[in-house]
């Protein structure tokens, strides 16, 4: 069969620049024109590019270690910004009791987090793409790192909810930034192996570090301590960033590029520029290019709406189940805070063992890259995300049931959560994997405008579960979230089918394979 016909054009007027293929079939930022010859014109336009296919400038011809040091240090970002998000869940109680408030305000400590990834994403998803990737990444987090004091020293709910929604908004910064790095350094043969471990980081935080870290500090220090903790971990990772994160994005290391080359000559390269430079950068271009794109994609590109809505949902029903733990565990077996932490380990193990399987599904991607000439198809990505869908429904099943009645012992409702992890991690990993290859250098801002949907359903969904589960009781309340999922499970499988054909109406989709 002949290969199919490989499609690369400019997608949006603003950038100017082209996919092309390159000799490892790897996409790198390139011009239509070449540069100019030393013997012409001094005056003409010198458009500055990379100097060949294997410009060791170039993030995509960067040495392996480097890659996987970048790797691992947003891994490390991640993990840090979404342990901090649930860690607090193990104070609602000691809050609650020092402030005066109910316990349901005191869950506010999570919901306002979630607002927190509502707003920040309109600002550093898409900034990173018009002022680079390693700047936002350094205020982000040293902004976030500041804002813990205001939680550790607080003195009412107010303040301590306040400064816990403006510190979110920067944290967000890794979950919508790292995907874009991702697609800035890794080709196609080893993305989607890259992003499992970036998903595995994402669900190892929330899952396993907040809830057993965040148990055994408020049991032994007290539940100022917990912020403390969350504040010594964000210094230690952004002092780590300053030394192992360095710039990513093509356009922007190229725009340095030209100007580095006129402060060298300025008379030889006076008319030497990048293609960023030419950008609109009034204030009405960058709002246009930050925080409109992710709305105009949320609104342009079904192949993103269908997979944020899908992703959503998972979200809010995995911080729903993680509210419902403690009620099947705390309320109806009489466990610790810390007892009932170490429940959320299962998640851990689930997660790990789901993204060891998708690191397996893309691990040697290389044959499939030549025969799709450097293109392959993004929908390959979700074999995972097909496991996943009827494993989550089982889990959750399963945790409900089981955990009704306190005569079931309770490891049996605690090793549903194995399930719980490893079904989340392989939809995630799959569904961002096919994120990162259907916008590449767009991912940021498709990740921005995916992370707005997807933090509102993990705000909503922790007002209302715990008094779900001790209404409805966790096997109905179970039944409840378990028949959404159910309804949800065929998605990867219709995405396999019909995703390239929906991919090909997608005004911001790189490169089309027809």
């Amino acid at each position: 069969m002949n290969p199919p016909v490989i499609e690369s054009q400019p997608v949006d007027p603003e950038l100017g620049f082209e996919e092309l293929d390159t000799k490892d079939h790897t996409p790198a930022l390139t011009v239509v024109e070449p540069p100019l010859d030393k013997d012409e014109d001094a005056a003409t336009p010198m458009l500055i590019t990379w100097d060949g296919p294997d410009d060791p400038a170039n993030p995509q011809n960067w040495p392996f270690w480097k890659k996987c040091m970048v790797t691992a240090t947003g891994c490390q970002l991640t993990m840090n910004v979404t342990f901090a998000s649930c860690a607090p869940s193990a104070a609602y109680g000691p809050i609650s009791s020092e402030f005066g408030v109910s316990r349901e305000v005191a869950y506010l400590l999570v919901s306002v987090c979630m607002a927190g990834y509502v707003v920040g994403p309109l600002l550093f998803g898409p900034g990173s793409e018009v002022y680079g990737r390693r700047p936002v990444f350094i205020v982000a987090m040293a902004m976030y790192t500041l804002f813990h004091l205001g939680q550790a020293l607080a003195q009412d709910m107010t303040t301590l909810l306040v400064t816990r929604f403006i510190g979110s908004m920067f944290a967000v910064a890794p979950l919508t930034n790292c995907g874009g790095v991702i697609a800035d350094i890794w080709g196609p043969a080893q993305r989607g192996v890259a992003t499992g471990f970036f998903m595995h980081s994402v669900f190892i935080g929330p899952t396993v570090l907040g809830p057993v870290v965040g148990g055994l500090v408020v049991e032994y220090l007290g539940w100022r301590w917990v912020f403390w903790v969350m504040m010594i971990y964000a210094a230690v990772c952004t002092t780590i960033l300053l030394f192992t994160l360095p710039e990513t994005f093509a356009p922007v290391l190229l725009q340095e590029k030209a100007r580095r080359l006129r402060r060298t000559d300025p008379i030889k390269y006076q008319h030497a520029y990048a293609s960023h430079e030419k950008e609109d950068w009034s204030f009405k271009g960058v709002a246009h290019r930050t925080v409109l794109r992710p709305f105009r994609m949320l609104a342009m590109e079904p192949i993103l709406v269908l997979t944020t809505l899908y992703l959503s949902l998972l979200y809010g029903i995995m911080y729903a189940l993680f509210e419902a733990v403690p009620v099947i565990f705390v309320e109806k077996r009489g466990f610790s805070v810390v007892q009932n932490g170490l429940v959320f380990v299962g998640v851990g193990v689930g997660a790990t063992i789901g993204a060891a399987i998708c690191i397996w599904l893309e691990w040697d991607k290389k044959e499939l890259v030549e025969r799709w000439k450097g293109f392959p198809p993004p929908e390959n990505h979700l074999i995972g995300a097909m496991l996943g869908g009827p494993c989550l429904v089982i889990g959750i099943f399963w945790l409900g049931w089981a955990g009704q009645y306190p005569s079931v012992p309770w490891y049996i409702p605690a090793l549903s959560t194995i399930p719980l992890g490893m079904s989340t991690t392989l939809s995630f990993v799959s569904f961002f994997s096919y994120m990162i290859d259907t916008y590449l250098m767009y991912s940021a801002s498709a990740f921005a405008g995916h992370t707005i949907i997807r933090s509102s359903f993990g705000l909503a969904f922790p007002l209302f579960t715990v008094q779900m589960f001790q209404r409805m009781g966790s096997n109905w309340a179970a039944t409840v979230l378990g028949l959404i999922t159910l309804v949800l499970a065929p998605n990867a499988f219709l995405f396999y089918k019909y995703g390239a054909r929906i991919r090909a109406q997608s005004k911001f989709a790189p490169c089309k394979v027809g």
